[in-house]
């Protein structure tokens, strides 16, 4: 029998508990990822995309619920400790990387994070060959810049280096959130494909959150659907084949008119 890589179990969350503004942003969310899941994420703002993947990450403390990672609870790890099993990248090109430091240096602190002191530090020359072919991949020339501070780039440069860095340590989990949302269509394509490739290709579990309907459509093998704090949806992969934007609006629509009825 095969561990979830992922395995959230009445993930639950509340701010500002017991005041007028009192909110729930993780209402008993339910979750479990297959080793090599490409799992998109979609739901309205405020569905609480971004407080699942704070709260796997271990940014966001669960008030309530378990998660575990390859079959590990993580749940009372913070998001230091969680570094050796995840890599995330993050939706402002700015974030992820450190600008003041080169090329080479980001990679490096990439493959030192998680790992226990004394690990081997230093851009050696072997480390140095294996970051360009890792940045070859993405053709911008990055490989031959390896010494230029990464705040001389442009944002699409950064972020496609930030997915670079963060599939580089092969983590057991990486977590993208809506990292094409602030790119040009031509580097959000560029960094897309980029993704699919390292995905497919180190056979990753992957959690993606978009607000892109196409790509919830185009992209993974499972899509989630969130609505206030819980899955609203679940879509595998045989289901997914054929379906339409309208036809994912609708559903939503349908489930969520349900739920409200049955409350009613």
């Amino acid at each position: 029998m095969t561990t979830d890589m992922l395995a959230v179990t009445g993930g639950t969350k509340i701010f500002y508990r017991g005041t007028l503004d009192e909110r729930r942003a993780l209402d008993g969310l339910n979750i479990a990822l297959r080793p090599g899941d490409f799992c998109i994420v979609i739901g309205s703002n405020g569905a609480g995309k971004s407080s699942f993947l704070n709260a796997v990450s271990g940014k966001l403390p669960l008030d309530s619920g378990r998660i575990k990672i390859d079959g590990q609870d993580v749940t009372k790890l913070n998001a230091h400790r969680r570094a050796q099993f995840i890599a995330r990248v993050f939706q402002d090109p700015m974030i992820g990387t450190a600008p003041t430091m080169t090329i080479g240096e980001n990679m490096l602190l990439a493959e030192l994070r998680g790992k226990p002191r004394g690990f081997s530090y230093g851009l050696t020359t072997a480390r140095k060959a294996r970051y360009r072919e890792q940045l070859s991949e993405l053709n911008l020339g990055l490989e031959n810049r390896l010494d230029m501070p990464v705040g001389l780039l442009s944002g699409g440069q950064r972020q496609s280096l930030s997915l670079v860095m963060a599939v580089s340590t092969r983590p057991k989990l990486l977590l993208l959130d809506e990292h094409t949302a602030a790119l040009d269509p031509r580097t959000a394509k560029l960094v897309m494909d980029t993704t699919v490739r390292a995905v497919e290709e180190l056979k990753l579990t992957t959690l993606m959150v978009t607000h892109n309907m196409e790509h919830a459509i185009k992209y993974g093998n499972k899509i989630v659907m969130m609505d206030a704090g819980k899955v609203l949806l679940e879509i595998g992969q045989e289901e997914k084949n054929g379906i339409t934007v309208p036809d994912l609006i609708d559903r939503f629509h349908t489930k969520s008119d349900a739920i409200a009825l049955q409350g009613s």
